[in-house]
């Protein structure tokens, strides 16, 4: 297996699966999802709710191979987190493996509309998510990360 399908196949099996019922309370506050399959693991650590941040790490037998953070936060003033979380889960469902950052490059429903904008690729890159609500940002996650090269 491939980096970009392991990662497409954690994210869909953590976060984007009703994910805040797989998680783990650390006791440093953070809050951890983990998937695993074969010589590969992946851990999605992150802090807060509102805004949050966090990274994502992937371990290929026992070594360090990628890593990624991330700084999120709901703008609107209006928006339901709980109704604009479960919306981003379906996006991030859709995460594929030419681009296994967050969810594609747009998906829409009802009054939502989720956008993904990256540079780079799996190795270096960086990008901007945002969801709107009735056309007005109501979300937007800044990430960045790549490859890590053991010493």
């Amino acid at each position: 297996m491939e980096l970009n399908e392991f990662l497409v196949k954690a994210k869909i099996n953590t976060y984007a699966s009703n994910g805040e019922n797989k998680e783990r309370k650390l006791e440093d506050g953070s809050k951890e999802l983990v998937y695993e399959d074969g010589e590969w693991k992946y851990r999605d650590r992150y802090f807060g709710f509102n805004p949050f941040i966090g990274e994502e790490v992937v371990w290929k037998n026992d070594g360090v191979v990628w890593g990624m953070n991330y700084y999120g936060t709901i703008i609107g003033k209006e928006t339901d987190a709980k109704s604009l979380y479960q919306f981003l889960q379906k996006a991030m469902r859709l995460v594929k493996s030419e681009r296994p950052f967050r969810g594609p490059t747009e998906f829409c429903e009802g009054d939502w509309k989720y956008t993904d904008e990256s540079l780079g690729g799996t190795n270096k890159f960086k990008g901007t998510e945002i969801i709107y609500l009735r056309g007005e940002k109501a979300y937007e996650l800044k990430y960045h990360g790549g490859s890590i090269v053991k010493r």
